[in-house]
C-alpha cells in the first residue's frame, strides 16, 4: 500500500488502537466497506495523530478498491504530501457531510505539499491513481457518511465529538 501524511499534524507513527481500545476493538489495521460516489471501497480509517501522519507510507501493495480516509476533528484547509509513499495516488477533499470538493493526482515520492483551496473541510481520501477516473469520482461525489460514522463507532470514536453530522 501506499502513503500520503497529513501535513498539518505532527505527532510520530505508531500503532495506536484507539482512544481507548479494547479486546476486539477495530484498529487502523481494519478495512471498513465505505462507498465513494455510489461504488465500494475498503478503507482504513485514520483519526489519531500517528495514524494520519503515517499514512500510507512505505505500502507498495494497495489493493484496487483499498484506500485510506482522514478524518479530522475540525473543519480547516487540509494538506498531503507523498513523503515515502511508492505508489502514485488519487486524493480527494470532503467536507464533514461526505461531499468531495477537489481532487488532486499525487506522484509517489513527491514531497511538494498539496493544499486543499477550501478551509472548511474534514476528509481527506487516498486511493490507487485512476480510482476516481475509472469510478466517476469527482467534485460532487459523494462519500458514505453513515458507514464512516459506523466504522468511527467501531474504532471507538464518537462521530459527534469529530464534529461529523
Amino acid at each position: 500500500m501506499a502513503s500520503v501524511a497529513l501535513v498539518l499534524l505532527g505527532a510520530g507513527c505508531g500503532a495506536d488502537k484507539g482512544p481507548d481500545a479494547s479486546a476486539g476493538q477495530k484498529t487502523i489495521f481494519d478495512h471498513f466497506a465505505i462507498s465513494v460516489g455510489g461504488h465500494p471501497a475498503s478503507l482504513q480509517l485514520a483519526v489519531l495523530e500517528s495514524e494520519q501522519q503515517r499514512g500510507l507510507m512505505q505500502r507498495p501493495d494497495l489493493g484496487p478498491d483499498e484506500g485510506m480516509i482522514f478524518v479530522d476533528a475540525r473543519p480547516h484547509q487540509l494538506s498531503f504530501w507523498m513523503h515515502n509513499t511508492p505508489e502514485p495516488l488519487d486524493l480527494a477533499y470532503a467536507t464533514a457531510d461526505g461531499v468531495v470538493v477537489e481532487t488532486y493526482d499525487l506522484l509517489p515520492f513527491d514531497e511538494r505539499i498539496v493544499y486543499s483551496h477550501r478551509s472548511d473541510l474534514q476528509i481527506g481520501l487516498e486511493m490507487p491513481k485512476g480510482w476516481f477516473a475509472a469510478n466517476g469520482v469527482r467534485a460532487g461525489s459523494q462519500i458514505d457518511m453513515a458507514a464512516v460514522r459506523a466504522a468511527l463507532k467501531d474504532r471507538g470514536f464518537e462521530p459527534g465529538k469529530l464534529g461529523l453530522p
